[in-house]
């Protein structure tokens, strides 16, 4: 049974991919060309790369295909595990919802605290102990969500009602989440970069973002609805 919600998610998350490097190529690459002139122009030099733009924006749908494989295959493990824990009623509305929480959680909280940027913005020297502190901040979301979620359904079990229930563990997560902010390192200052470009750069990266969780979540629910009523049928 897991294999199945495996092969739905892989060729889901395929489609989600290559739908994110599209929005990525045509709203994305143009602010990005614009980022690394200004980078050049306030190097005085041009930077030789090891792959030329053009190669890489071919890349750019490999890349975003081959994320969509992996992330779209853990997306049906996950989601065959939580199938009959979700409220909502039917495989689509639960894949939309789970989508949109990873989404909410993996991707929305974690860019309040270190938003997209230029390659330009920010010390080289410490991409290592920046990109580590973004994925820190990640992986401890995730496991605040579970764990509000594994409180809500202990609350549950015990009679709580609903709002209270929200209440309580939604303050909860929302204090856990500040407390993060607060530990972890600083974004770097964007200081000095164009804000209209920065912002547009943001803004495309987000929405790149956001077109892959919500195909994902989208063509699986479509692909499970078609799946049962195969079944439904035999």
């Amino acid at each position: 049974m897991v294999s199945a919600y495996l092969r739905r998610g892989m060729a889901a998350g395929l489609l989600a991919g290559l739908l994110a490097g599209l929005f990525a190529f045509l709203v994305g690459e143009p602010i990005l060309d614009r980022a690394i002139a200004l980078e050049e122009e306030s190097a005085g030099a041009h930077h030789e790369e090891v792959f030329s733009r053009s190669t890489q924006k071919v890349g750019l749908f490999f890349a975003t295909g081959l994320f969509g494989v992996t992330v779209g295959g853990v997306f049906g493990i996950v989601y065959a595990f939580f199938r009959e824990r979700l409220a909502a009623g039917s495989d689509l509305r639960r894949s939309i919802s789970l989508a949109g929480a990873i989404f909410a959680v993996a991707f929305l909280i974690p860019s309040l605290k270190y938003p997209a940027n230029p390659p330009s913005v920010g010390d080289p020297s410490t991409i290592r102990e920046r990109t580590a502190a973004y994925f820190t901040l990640v992986a401890l979301s995730l496991l605040a969500t579970l764990i509000a979620w594994i409180a809500v359904r202990s609350l549950e079990t015990r009679g709580i009602g609903a709002s209270r229930r929200r209440l309580t563990v939604g303050a909860g997560l929302v204090v856990v989440i500040g407390v993060l902010f607060l530990l972890l390192p600083a974004a770097p200052s964007a200081d000095g970069f164009p804000s209209g470009t920065l912002w547009a750069f943001r803004l495309s990266s987000f929405g790149t973002k956001l077109a892959f969780w919500a195909g994902l979540g989208l063509l699986f629910g479509v692909l499970c609805e078609r799946a049962r009523r195969k079944d439904v049928t035999a």
